[in-house]
Formats: structure tokens, C-alpha cells, sequence
């Protein structure tokens, strides 16, 4: 019998190595799951790679993880906000590498990664410091830059619902990076909100069969908290 459905966060993540690139869903603080960071945190792998829209907001979260000095690299479109703090001063003494990348490319790039496409040529970033270094190519008179995949070995992500085979649907704007960070990575890991019974999610709302996902962790529902918006004096 096929049952996704994990005992605790610990348990869905024992075994993320270090050295690993981990995906991490979200777009500011909206789809950001922080039980699992937190829980990455615990389980004190080392090394990481991490992917994410951003950089971390104050010290909750994916800045908390920068924080414990375990990054080695971050890979992401926007990484600095007004409450980065954490970031900056890892990356200014030269303790964490940064990788930007436009975030339609970083998009595309995961969504190849799960679509099984060796490389793309893509017009954004030529002509910019982003596309030094990398292939170029004129195509029917237009400028392109050859992208590579990014796959995951881990994909920590934020879901609304799931059952017990894995497959998921999200809340609004917290889909965001989810769907295709679980193709890309070889090991996914999703919170959700409710656990329902097979059959219960209509087939058409199902937006992550499955086959993309390996646990599955319920989590209570927190009020998100806004983040990288300076508030008025």
C-alpha cells in the first residue's frame, strides 16, 4: 500500500546529506515552508546548496538557515530585501556564494530540470553581466543565451492539501516555485494543511500528481507574516 503520509517532519527529512542542492518553495514569505526549513535546520546538514526566490527575510525561515552558516551557495533571482540582513552580511564577507538569475529563467530552468531538457536558449540576461561567460546564439535575428537545468536533490515545498499517494493542490499564490521544484528534484517533501482520503481531490484540481512527491507532513496553519516591506515611520 502506497502511503506518503510521514510521522513528523524529523522523519521526512533524515535523509538529506550534506552537500545537497535543496529547492525551497516560495515567493517573499508566501509559500515559504518554514516547518521544513526549520526542520532542515535540526537535522543539520551541511554544505547546502539552496535555491529560492529569495534571500531570506529578517531571521525566520530561509534566513534562518543562512544564518546557522550551513549554506555554501545560493541560487536565486532576489536577494536582497529591506529586511536581508542576514544575506548581506554573509555574502559581503565572503562567507556565502550567490548565484542570480533572472526569475523567469530560474523558473524555466527548474521546469526543464523536471521536463527532462538538457539546455534552452532564452533572450533574457544577453547583453547583461548575467550572460558572461555563457553561450550565445543569434536565432532568426534575435540574441539568446544558453540556460542549463536545475535539478534538485531535495525540494522542500508548501502545499494546501494531499493524500496519501502524494498528489497535491495549493492555496492562491503559495503554488508559486512548488510544482515545478518537484519535478526537478529527485527527493520532495511537502507540508500540507489537510491530509484527505483517496478520491477525495478532484482529479482536475490536482496541480502536483504524486509521482513528483516522496512525504507528505501535515502542519498547522500560521498566519504568514509579511516580509521585505519597510513599515511606515
Amino acid at each position: 500500500m502506497i502511503n506518503k503520509i510521514a510521522d513528523s517532519v524529523a522523519q521526512a527529512l533524515s535523509g538529506v546529506k550534506d552537500g545537497a542542492t535543496v529547492l525551497i518553495g516560495g515567493f517573499g514569505t508566501a509559500g515559504i515552508p518554514n516547518e521544513l526549513i526549520d526542520g532542515l535546520i535540526e537535522q543539520g546538514a551541511r554544505d547546502l546548496t539552496v535555491v529560492n526566490n529569495n534571500a531570506g527575510n529578517a531571521e525566520q525561515g530561509l534566513a534562518a538557515l543562512l544564518k546557522t552558516g550551513r549554506v555554501r551557495k545560493i541560487i536565486c533571482s532576489f536577494p536582497r530585501q529591506v529586511d536581508s540582513y542576514v544575506f548581506d552580511e554573509l555574502y559581503r564577507s565572503g562567507k556565502l556564494e550567490l548565484e542570480l538569475v533572472a526569475q523567469g529563467n530560474l523558473a524555466e530552468r527548474l521546469r526543464a530540470a523536471g521536463a527532462g531538457i538538457g539546455a534552452f536558449f532564452c533572450p533574457t540576461a544577453y547583453g547583461t553581466e548575467l550572460a558572461a561567460g555563457k553561450e550565445t546564439r543569434e536565432i532568426n535575428g534575435k540574441h539568446y543565451v544558453l540556460e542549463y537545468p536545475i535539478h534538485g536533490d531535495v525540494a522542500l515545498i508548501k502545499a494546501e492539501q494531499g493524500d496519501r499517494w502524494g498528489n497535491l493542490n495549493y492555496r492562491m499564490s503559495a503554488r508559486n516555485f512548488g510544482p515545478v521544484m518537484a519535478m526537478a528534484a529527485r527527493y520532495t517533501v511537502a507540508t500540507v494543511h489537510e491530509v484527505v482520503e483517496l478520491g477525495q481531490l478532484d482529479p482536475e484540481n490536482i496541480v502536483t500528481p504524486g509521482i513528483f512527491v516522496s512525504q507528505v507532513v501535515r502542519v498547522d496553519r500560521v498566519a504568514t507574516q509579511a516580509g521585505g516591506i519597510k513599515k511606515a515611520a
